[in-house]
């Protein structure tokens, strides 16, 4: 017998990454069609390719900290994953970069003070509500990590939980 995967639940782990779209999503260096191959890298492992992944996913979701693009909201799920996987090298790393995307806010507050870029730019303020959704909805994670025996990773948990306090 055969099992078939139902598709009507959004792609939340690795292995529905092939499930998007990314050929037709931007981020914030064009294309997001390299997004899945950072994923896997992060997931692999290997210290070395880990921390170079995270920094091109870092360049291409959350580029300067604070600045987000079409796809972050769809890497989010992808995100959390990883953080709760042991075998990944940098969730610390990872668990900050979530904290950055939830308090991602350069459009929106550039368009509170001049309304008018509203028209102009709204797509980027809907990616960053989208992006901020998406880490609050996947937070469901944060009890488990709050447990780990890896302070660092715990430390990083602590800081993100506080950002999600504090943003809405």
């Amino acid at each position: 017998m055969t099992a078939h995967r139902r598709h009507d639940h959004p792609p939340t782990t690795l292995g529905d990454v092939t499930r998007v779209p990314w050929h037709d999503m931007r981020d914030t260096t064009g294309s997001a069609a390299a997004i899945p191959f950072l994923l896997a890298a992060l997931a692999s492992g290997d210290t070395a390719a880990s921390s170079t992944a995270l920094t091109g996913l870092r360049n291409r979701i959350c580029r300067y900290g604070f600045v987000v693009d079409q796809a972050t909201a769809v890497t989010v799920p992808f995100l959390w994953d990883l953080v709760q996987r042991p075998q990944v090298t940098c969730r610390a790393q990872i668990l900050h970069l979530l904290r950055n995307i939830a308090g991602a806010r350069q459009w929106e507050t550039t368009a509170a003070a001049y309304p008018k870029l509203r028209r102009r730019h709204g797509d980027h303020i809907a990616w960053e509500d989208a992006a901020r959704r998406a880490v609050r909805d996947h937070s469901d994670a944060i009890p488990r990590l709050l447990a780990d025996r890896d302070t660092e990773l715990v430390r990083a948990t602590e800081e993100l939980a506080t950002t999600l306090a504090t943003v809405s």
